[in-house]
């Protein structure tokens, strides 16, 4: 992304929603396809904002409301975040694309880099197929981020992991993570070279018997038929998570965050 700043000067103030910007920020706010196709995403929010800036982020829109901009912390981010412009809304056109029950008061519009290419050799990574819950997607990335991966790789037909719903629940995640959609999980799996782990309620060895102190590529399907055998078959190490209560299986979100920090854990305790 081109990181030259254009200096917005005095904020637009638009108050009709015939206006061009309003309208392309409703497409944005209310489109998938329109996110996807423009490769942009919406941060609602002082919290994910300040999180993109701490990463060096350069905003294409910033937006708030009236009302928010009143308020000593939108106004502080609205003014001082780097970004190509500013627009300020009256607040019910702001309230319309608004991405949370009560509006924040701002906003941003950002522009979705491609990731780099995978490293060789490619470290802890996560092999997502299928997930589509956008509420799972953003908690997994948090906890991938939380636990020290680098990598997060989603095949074809996994939610948008830049929907404002998985923005949220990533809660900044994203900006730390290098993100790779419409990925050939079972090609990554093959040319990994170390442990290809997938879990496995039938498997004889339990997660917490399994040495994981290396990297490791963990496999993890979606939330209602789990992973495909297709994509089951590059693995290389099935393991269960144990479970001597009476519920069948874990949200795809909690088992993703019970193998990465049982890595973490035999990580820390050698050392």
């Amino acid at each position: 992304m081109d990181k030259t700043v254009v200096s917005p000067g005095i904020p637009k103030e638009i108050r009709s929603r015939e206006n061009p910007v309003y309208k392309s920020l409703v497409r944005l706010a209310s489109s998938a396809r329109a996110r996807r196709e423009q490769q942009a995403a919406l941060l609602d929010g002082p919290h994910l904002i300040e999180a993109f800036r701490a990463n060096d982020g350069v905003a294409e829109t910033l937006v708030a409301s009236q009302s928010g901009r009143a308020r000593d912390e939108v106004r502080r981010i609205f003014d001082e975040t780097p970004t190509r412009s500013r627009v300020v809304l009256a607040d019910r056109l702001f309230d319309d694309i608004a991405q949370v029950v009560s509006p924040t008061g701002v906003l941003a519009v950002i522009r979705v880099s491609a990731p780099s290419a995978l490293p060789d050799p490619l470290g802890t990574c996560l092999l997502l197929e299928g997930i589509q819950d956008p509420g799972n997607l953003g908690s997994i990335l948090r906890t991938a981020a939380a636990a020290g991966v680098a990598h997060v790789l989603l095949s074809k037909g996994c939610v948008f992991a830049w929907s404002p719903k998985v923005v949220r629940a990533g809660q900044g995640a994203h900006f730390s993570l290098s993100i790779h959609e419409n990925a050939q999980l079972a090609a990554v799996a093959d040319r990994y070279g170390r442990k290809v782990v997938v879990t496995d309620p039938r498997a004889p060895m339990s997660l917490f018997e399994a040495d994981l102190g290396d990297r490791v590529a963990w496999i993890l399907g979606s939330e209602g038929g789990g992973v495909s055998p297709q994509l089951a078959a590059h693995a290389n190490l099935r393991v269960r998570i144990p479970m001597p209560g009476g519920a069948e299986s874990l949200n795809v979100a909690a088992a993703a965050a019970v193998c990465l920090f049982e890595q973490v854990r035999q990580q820390t305790s050698r050392g």
